[in-house]
């Protein structure tokens, strides 16, 4: 089967159960019902195996929007990996990917999620290491490795759970929320969702994921993979509000942003810039979750999805055509060359901005009006809006840098987006982008939100939108003319190594470890042992062979020595009588 056919069953495939998922979940929230599925795998006497499945409106919605960007993500890859050898690899690879998504979105039990879970874990690192080189094999064991304490803690999470005689959480979350056990199982969730969305201190392996294909980076940042920790948050909702682990959990999500969004203005990667601004935006969705507002949180999840896979999209164009050099330094004039995909680039940059009317708007705008509202502290009052700030600055670096600064690649090079097959796809989540935060609102809140501000609250973030673009021009000013003259070298390496996680999660975990293992090794394994067991076990035995040979020989020395002894033995014997 040849690539195109390949690649147009997936997508018309994945289409359509998108379609039929937006359906189903229309109809839930129309008729506010939902579906508990119990499938009998097997039956043995009084055993049984039992596939549990919920399907209500949160499940249909984000199934649906995982499938559409799916179909898109392969559409887009038919010509952007068009030249790779093992293509069909790649897409079956993909279709794990989402499968196991799918698997993690619609499942009850604990059992069934750990499935997902671990699914999203294998696949990612067979995708993050699919450019077999020392990079991505470092990137991939980071990501592998990283997430395994989230596995660790879902399965001692399954093991809480034989308390309760069954893995259906939900069938208890609600009864037993107070109890000591059920709060142990909530803990252990929320270490585990902590890992898969990447917060501190565990933010080291989303940019190092980079090393995946684009296309990839495209479906894990937008609705795969990294939201799977918001997702079960917001399933386990109800346990946890209220509880100091919410509270701990919202000081983390918060100086996630802060310092995802500090990174991202000193960083020159594109991929790694935009990967960061998807860890900031992570950071929002676990900082509103942990303050109970479980609705906004997913309504931010499905609108951030819609324009991040569109600016991954648009980056892999641009990268595409740049001769794959990922330096925005090396970029620029990109407006004048593509300008189709620079419409799109600015129009997901300013939705992740929050810029009115488009997808982000609807959900920023109203989660910065409920932290206004809410009893906070001035701390995490001034994380957000101050994280929004920096979110402006970084996306108006990246626009200036990529589209419409001077030309900083080879001379006598040109390039275009003519390449339709990526452009059609971008136009779907272009759509998206645009409508899709207005009618997900109508859809998630029928009813209008009382929000009651006073007018400089109300404004405050277009005050913060306005004073992030102001940032990002000092910055790119300071980039440009006046670095090498700012005595702030030491600054900005805090700033652009993410607080040094990275280096604290590789070197910080594993450097201490090889080190004893290379002392053990010298003194044990190369010394006392070596000594006593390897070469001194085989030097004794020489020495005993030898004196063996020398008996074998048949000497009349030997045997007059023997005879020696032997009267020796005999007078002692005899003067003992």
């Amino acid at each position: 089967m040849n690539l195109i056919s390949i690649c147009l069953i997936s997508f018309v495939f994945l289409f359509v159960m998108s379609m039929t998922s937006l359906g189903l979940g229309l109809m839930s929230i129309y008729f506010n019902m939902s579906m508990f599925l119990e499938w009998e795998i097997i039956s043995l006497n009084s055993s049984s195996f039992v596939m549990t499945l919920i399907l209500d409106w949160m499940s249909f919605l984000f199934m649906s929007l995982v499938m559409l960007i799916s179909s898109v993500v392969i559409m887009y890859s038919q010509s952007y990996m068009k030249s790779d050898m093992t293509i069909n690899r790649f897409i079956l690879l993909v279709l794990l990917f989402v499968l196991s998504m799918i698997l993690l979105i619609i499942s009850p039990n604990l059992i069934s999620i750990l499935l997902g879970w671990d699914g999203l874990g294998l696949v990612s690192y067979c995708l993050v290491i699919y450019y077999q080189n020392v990079k991505s094999y470092n990137s991939g064991m980071l990501t592998a490795l990283s997430n395994r304490i989230g596995d660790v803690a879902i399965l001692l999470s399954i093991a809480w759970m034989l308390n309760y005689g069954g893995w259906n959480y939900i069938f208890y979350l609600n009864f037993m929320k107070d109890q000591f056990y059920m709060l142990i199982i909530g803990y252990l969730i929320v270490l585990a969702a902590m890992t898969k969305s990447a917060q501190i201190p565990f933010s080291s392996w989303l940019p190092a994921a980079m090393a995946a294909p684009t296309p990839v980076s495209a479906l894990v940042h937008s609705s795969t993979l990294v939201t799977a920790g918001v997702y079960l948050l917001i399933r386990f909702n109800v346990l946890l509000q209220e509880t100091l682990c919410f509270k701990i959990l919202l000081l983390f999500a918060s100086l996630t942003m802060l310092m995802s969004g500090l990174s991202a203005n000193f960083e020159y990667d594109m991929k790694k810039i935009i990967a960061l601004s998807t860890l900031s935006q992570l950071g929002l969705m676990m900082s509103i979750l942990s303050m109970g507002y479980l609705e906004l949180a997913f309504f931010h999840l499905l609108t951030h999805a819609m324009f991040k896979a569109l600016l991954f999209m648009c980056a892999g164009v641009i990268i595409h055509s740049m001769s794959d050099f990922q330096d925005i330094r090396f970029m620029g004039g990109s407006v004048k060359f593509m300008p189709l995909t620079s419409i799109c680039f600015s129009l997901s940059n300013l939705a992740l901005c929050g810029a009115p009317f488009l997808a982000g708007f609807y959900s920023k705008d109203l989660i910065l009006e409920i932290v206004c509202m809410s009893q906070i502290n001035l701390v995490i009052f001034f994380f957000f809006f101050f994280s929004t700030g920096l979110t402006v600055s970084y996306s108006i670096r990246l626009i200036y840098f990529s589209l419409i600064g001077g030309f900083n690649l080879f001379s006598m090079f040109s390039f275009h987006d003519e390449d339709y097959t990526m452009i059609k796809s971008m136009y779907v989540l272009l759509v998206l982008s645009i409508v899709g935060g207005a009618s997900l609102s109508w859809l998630i809140f029928p009813t209008p939100m009382m929000i009651y501000l006073s007018f400089h609250l109300k404004f405050m973030v277009m005050y913060v939108i306005f004073g992030g673009m102001i940032l990002g021009g000092l910055i790119i000013n300071f980039s440009l003319f006046n670095l090498n003259k700012l005595n702030l070298y030491v600054s900005l390496f805090f700033m652009k190594l993410m607080w040094f996680l990275p280096n604290i999660s590789t070197f910080g975990v594993n450097y201490s470890v090889l080190f004893l293992g290379g002392k053990i090794m010298s003194v044990l394994d190369l010394g006392w042992s070596e000594f006593l067991v390897g070469q001194g076990l085989f030097k004794n035995l020489k020495k005993l062979t030898i004196i063996n040979q020398i008996g074998q020989l048949n000497l009349l020395s030997v045997y007059l020595k023997f005879f020696f002894i032997w009267i020796l033995i005999l007078i002692m014997l005899c003067l003992n009588n």
